[in-house]
């Protein structure tokens, strides 16, 4: 078995960091109350987090998807692309911040089908766009409008495919370690 590459650049901090990287650091400081780690490597060029955290913002506030349905489509992507942090963070915000039932949630970490047939329709429907790369057929589409979404929530899944792309990418080559407080989620 091969192991993936690991870049060797240095991860950036907010002592370390100067001039674009210092300041998207300090956004996320201030917004979160933290780094987390995974920032570190997407600083080394700050072009890449700034549109991580803008997209990441702009998918929170403005695809009409619950904090749930938010969190199955995150986690239906990091589990698609195999990246163990994003599973492990989405895995903790799904299970203390979002609502995402405990029974829908084993299902996504361990990738089964979930219990609740319009989150199951959402995850579905998601790893098919993944696995297209963004060409779903009409049969997938009418799926998905049949439990309950609409065509313009399809845009918002193709902006959760575009910032999950950059953070399970960057973590790929960067091998952030998980943080401790989504040490208890890790996959």
């Amino acid at each position: 078995m091969t192991t993936s590459y690991t870049i060797d650049v240095m991860p950036q901090t907010l002592d370390t960091a100067d001039g674009g990287a210092k300041a998207v650091l300090e956004r996320a400081q201030k917004s979160l109350g933290f780094i987390p780690n995974m920032y570190g490597g997407m600083a080394a060029v700050p072009a890449v987090l700034d549109t991580y955290l803008d997209g990441y913002k702009r998918f929170r506030e403005e695809t009409g998807f619950s904090p749930a349905e938010q969190e199955v489509v995150f986690l239906a992507i990091s589990k698609f692309n195999g990246c163990g942090y994003c599973m492990a963070a989405h895995s903790m915000i799904a299970d203390k911040m979002s609502g995402v039932p405990a029974d829908s949630l084993a299902a996504l970490r361990e990738g089964r089908a979930l219990p609740d047939a319009k989150l199951e329709a959402l995850r579905a429907f998601t790893e098919r766009m993944v696995e297209s790369r963004g060409n779903p057929t009409e049969a997938d589409v009418a799926t998905f409008r049949e439990a309950g979404y609409e065509e313009r929530h399809i845009p918002g899944i193709i902006l959760a495919i575009a910032v999950k792309t950059l953070s399970n990418y960057s973590n790929h080559i960067f091998k952030p370690e998980v943080d401790e407080m989504f040490a208890g989620y890790k996959v």
